[in-house]
């Protein structure tokens, strides 16, 4: 039986596609354009789009479980798709956003919790990795600016938040798809750390071995800022996080220890691990 993979060029996917290849799974990755992915010569590759439901049944021939990320556009499609190959199980990865107080009034909660629903209604075996902060949004945020000038513009350099190396999120959803147990589970994962914007700074200066400035700007300066590489959605999402934990501990857990045995990543092993993105 096959173990398909979507997004897995994708900084959690291919963690998840090399995982379940350690782990003697036959697996199968989907791209829109396969011949320009750039994948091991020995990778079963189909080209798929989770927008194009009339692309999933090719992919999914044969599939027993499918590790995926959330799409609410076509959500119906994929779902049917799945049933209609006897997909006995999905791994979803979601947002720690659907569980947060505000999920109702947060665009990005609302679209993780509608694919969520659909997948619970489809009488698909489920599990959900709900990440809080991505580790790797720092690359989008810093990269440029520390490669070419050294220094990091932010509001809120006391702001707190607890990041998530993507390797823990796709060792929870290896867990999920080789372990039994984690059937209609839902993990909300956050960092092991709670640290300040300024102390992720100094932690990816450390791994450079170049000191990394942080100046304080506005939050409209901010806002152009991340504009310029990011989505408006994520944009007002990251300010609203970074003001609420201005000066307050960001929420931490333990549910990677606890699921796969391994303590979890810190940051400042991230760091290391991405160093030469902000060489």
């Amino acid at each position: 039986m096959v173990a398909v993979v979507f997004g897995a060029r994708g900084s959690v996917g291919h963690h998840v596609a090399a995982g379940l290849r350690a782990a003697g799974e036959r697996v199968r990755v989907t791209s829109r354009n396969p011949s320009a992915a750039q994948f091991p010569p020995d990778t079963e590759v189909v080209a798929a789009d989770l927008e194009r439901p009339e692309t999933l049944p090719a992919a999914l021939e044969g599939a027993e479980k499918i590790f995926s990320y959330a799409k609410p556009h076509g959500v119906q499609g994929f779902v049917a798709a799945a049933r209609a190959a006897g997909v006995r199980q999905v791994v979803l990865l979601s947002s720690a956003a659907v569980v947060n107080s505000d999920a109702e009034h947060n665009p990005i909660a609302r679209e993780h919790r509608a694919v969520e629903l659909a997948i619970e209604r489809s009488g698909i075996g489920w599990t959900f990795i709900r990440p809080g902060m991505f580790a790797t949004n720092t690359r989008w945020w810093w990269t440029k600016s520390i490669r070419t000038e050294g220094v990091v513009r932010a509001p809120y350099p006391d702001a707190q938040t607890a990041p998530v190396h993507e390797k823990d999120m796709a060792a929870l959803a290896v867990a999920a798809l080789t372990e039994p147990g984690h059937d209609r589970r839902a993990y909300t994962v956050y960092g092991p750390q709670s640290l300040t914007l300024r102390q992720q700074v100094e932690l990816i200066g450390d791994a450079i071995d170049r000191k990394v400035t942080f100046e304080v700007i506005s939050v409209d300066e901010a806002r152009v800022e991340l504009g310029r590489t990011m989505p408006s959605i994520g944009v007002e999402t990251i300010l609203r996080l970074w003001a609420a934990g201005n000066g307050r501990p960001a929420q931490i857990s333990t549910i990677v220890e606890e699921i796969t045995g391994e303590a979890a990543r810190t940051f400042a092993q991230w760091a290391e691990d991405h160093a030469n993105d902000f060489r």
